[in-house]
């Protein structure tokens, strides 16, 4: 028997390739094959070999990194019935093939792109985030890490992937080397992959940031995440035609107090831009009311404030660019502004 020979009464060809040559023992059975011929099958220098509990490599051969995964996920996925993990079916072939685990940690962000990562094939051990409940031990390859609350998975070469953020947390949880967090966060924002305030809030959730090597990484993670956020929305200023604004001011009421700095502003129609790069560590919150008790001193005096994430500069610049746009046309129709001072930032 070969691991392409269909097995009785299940074949097994509505299966992917990989799915034919990793199998559960569940599976196996399934499919008619007796414990003991898995047995018989699995012995050393047979033709298979347990790849994990309960998980078999339908080839002796070293399984490829693909198999590693899979079988990392077959042995994690909360079976669909007793002793039956969950597996495609010829009617449902988009059908979530593992339920309640995802790949997370360094192979996630090996698998989402990352450079800084090492290969898969290289990696010690696969981490698998699973809810917290469930009775499952690491083993072998597989590291298994509980949460509260699964994320949202995305599917990355038909894998259940966690989302870069939870996926930097994990990785950096095991990491001691500053110079790895450092590049790991830095990529993921030069690379496009997410915001530094998604990252940080993973953080924060994971109590990393009373780690000192965190600390710093973080603190270079949000300065690249702001710069790159000021080039974008210079960017949108001059490709979408709105007029040239003062860059990086302080306001003051003459002779009266400090009212915020602003990113933009219009002196002539009293609008402001002010980018919200917040990386929330403790109390999201109270960060979050200290923004609001600015716009509102601010939009008491007749300046409108535009609130602008690096997230919808980077998604939707050209809608952005219309929220400005409509505010600097609606500054005709408004009372006028109180009379401020502009100061260079």
């Amino acid at each position: 028997m070969t691991h392409n020979t269909p097995l009785s009464p299940r074949p097994l060809r509505h299966l992917s390739d990989v799915h034919r040559r990793v199998l559960t023992t569940a599976q196996l059975r399934s499919h008619g094959v007796a414990a003991t011929e898995i047995a018989e099958q699995c012995r050393p220098g047979g033709p298979w070999q347990q790849l994990l509990p309960g998980v078999v490599l339908l080839h002796p051969g070293p399984p490829t990194s693909e198999e590693r995964l899979h079988g990392a996920l077959l042995f994690t996925a909360r079976e669909s019935a007793p002793g039956v993990p969950a597996q495609p079916t010829p009617d449902s072939p988009h059908r979530p093939v593992y339920a309640d685990a995802m790949i997370t940690g360094l192979a996630a962000l090996t698998l989402h792109g990352f450079s800084a990562t090492p290969p898969l094939l290289s990696l010690d051990h696969v981490d698998v985030l699973v809810p917290r409940m469930r009775r499952l031990r690491s083993t072998s390859y597989v590291r298994v890490l509980r949460t509260p609350a699964l994320p949202a998975p995305e599917t990355v070469t038909g894998l259940p992937v966690a989302p870069v953020p939870r996926a930097l947390a994990d990785a950096v949880a095991d990491l001691t080397d500053a110079d790895a967090v450092r590049r790991l966060l830095t990529e993921a924002v030069r690379g496009g992959h997410c915001e530094p305030a998604a990252v940080v809030r993973e953080l924060n959730q994971a109590k990393l940031l009373a780690r000192p090597h965190v600390v710093d990484a973080v603190d270079s993670l949000v300065a690249e995440g702001r710069a790159i956020a000021e080039d974008r929305l210079y960017r949108m200023v001059h490709e979408y035609g709105l007029p040239d604004p003062v860059w990086n001011v302080d306001l003051r009421l003459p002779g009266g107090p400090h009212l915020g700095g602003l990113d933009a502003y219009w002196p002539e129609q009293a609008v402001a831009v002010e980018l919200d790069t917040r990386a929330p560590r403790q109390d999201e919150d109270a960060l979050w009311s200290e923004y609001a008790r600015k716009r509102e001193h601010l939009e008491r005096l007749g300046i409108t404030v535009v609130y602008v994430t690096p997230k919808k500069l980077r998604n939707s610049m050209e809608q952005q660019a219309a929220v400005v746009r409509t505010a600097l046309m609606a500054a005709g129709d408004r009372d006028p502004a109180a009379y401020v001072v502009v100061l260079p930032r």
